[in-house]
This record gives structure tokens, C-alpha cells and sequence, in this order.
């Protein structure tokens, strides 16, 4: 069976995580807890929407705050307002999106399907996956569970062996591992410390990617 391509989206695709905890922070700090961008990262990173929602609720009722209803609308309407003019691709992703383009390939994402289906958009590359996005909205349990893999692997007919991962979070490497797939740990987004490596070393990457040039390579070597 042919090699099949599996991306994560923000840090992969999408240079987004920047721009997300920005709009996080500001949104945050004005329900009444000041949150910088870097704080808002730490707090964040690699959670489902319905977490975030639920750990800001957390942290404004520890400080004798009551949100309003509609608190996690208002957070998401800031961040998808900053996509639609701002957002970036990580450097080299779409080339490379394209020129692995004969293979199988599908999205794997924590984020919810809104808002990966704006960010496609403003990247010009929903035509790209089709009706292969799939969101964690669409299973139980979010990485490092293995299901949101899974799931892309049966829907494109894959066996997971034969299924290449690309990821930036430890999380998401142990999601690849667990759904038995070679996960390559991408270092490439503009919110990712220099350390990163060895984080995603230690999650159990079977390669790592400074670059998407770097990346190109290393599927490559796999197919």
C-alpha cells in the first residue's frame, strides 16, 4: 500500500499558535485575569476547545470572577477576527503540501472544525484535503490518545503502519506512537522554544524536522 500523509494543522500548517494565544490573552486579561501570549501557551497548548473553555472558567472563578454565558463565543470570535487578516502558514508547508500531493493525505487536528475550516480558507488549501479534515469534535478522547489518528487512517483506508505523521507537540507524537504510525516531530512554528527537540525526542519521535525542507526530506526517505 502506498505511504499516507497525516498532518496536524496549527505549528504544522498553520503558523497560528502565536496568533491564537495573543487573542487568548487579550481576551482573557479583559474577562479579568491579565494573561500575556507566553502565559496563554503554557495554559493552552495542545487543548481541545471545550478544555480551553472549561480551564478559562477555572481560572476566572478562582479569582471571585463570574464569566459571562457566551464567554467562550466571545474568546472565539476574537481569534477567528485575527485569522481571517492575519494568519500565516509555517514557511514551506503549502510547497510541500503540494509536492506529496499523489499520496493520501488528511488533517488530524485538535482544533475544532470551524475553525480549521476558516484557517483552510485564509491558506487557500481547503481544496487541497477535500472532505479529509478531521477534528477532534469528532472523536472521545483528544491526543495523546490515539483516536483523532486513527480515525484519518480508516477514513482514507490506511493501516496505521503505513501512515506518516507530522506533528509539533509531544502530545501528538504520543498520539502517532499509540496509533502505531511514524511520527516525524516538526520544529518549525514560530511559538516553539529552542529546547523543543528534546521534547519531542522524549514523547517518542522516530524523526525530527527543523524546517519543512528538513521534513521534505525525511518523507522522502520514508516512501
Amino acid at each position: 500500500m502506498p505511504r499516507t500523509l497525516i498532518y496536524d494543522f496549527d505549528g504544522v500548517i498553520a503558523d497560528s499558535e502565536v496568533l491564537v494565544n495573543t487573542a487568548m490573552a487579550e481576551g482573557v486579561t479583559r474577562l479579568g485575569v491579565p494573561m500575556t501570549a507566553d502565559q496563554s501557551i503554557a495554559t493552552y497548548l495542545g487543548m481541545r476547545w471545550p478544555e480551553v473553555v472549561a480551564r478559562t472558567r477555572t481560572l476566572l472563578t478562582e479569582q471571585g470572577l463570574t464569566p459571562p454565558d457566551n464567554f467562550g463565543d466571545i474568546l472565539k470570535a476574537n481569534i477567528h477576527r485575527r485569522f481571517k487578516s492575519e494568519l500565516t502558514e509555517v514557511p514551506g508547508a503549502r510547497a510541500a503540501i503540494r509536492h506529496f500531493a499523489p499520496l493520501p493525505r488528511a488533517i488530524a487536528s485538535s482544533s475544532s472544525a470551524d475553525r480549521l475550516a476558516l484557517c483552510l480558507d485564509a491558506l487557500e488549501l481547503a481544496e487541497d484535503f477535500g472532505t479529509h479534515v478531521y477534528s477532534a469534535d469528532l472523536v472521545t478522547n483528544g491526543k495523546p490518545a490515539p483516536d483523532i489518528f486513527l480515525l484519518a487512517a480508516t477514513r482514507l483506508n490506511a493501516r496505521p503502519a503505513d501512515c506518516i505523521v507530522i506533528e509539533d507537540s509531544p502530545g501528538g507524537i504520543r498520539a502517532a506512537r499509540a496509533a502505531g504510525m511514524t511520527a516525524i516531530g516538526l520544529h518549525a512554528a514560530g511559538h516553539l522554544p529552542a529546547d523543543h527537540d528534546r521534547k519531542l525526542r522524549e514523547a517518542g519521535a522516530h524523526h525530527i524536522a527543523r524546517d519543512w525542507d528538513a521534513a521534505r526530506v525525511v518523507i522522502a526517505s520514508l516512501l
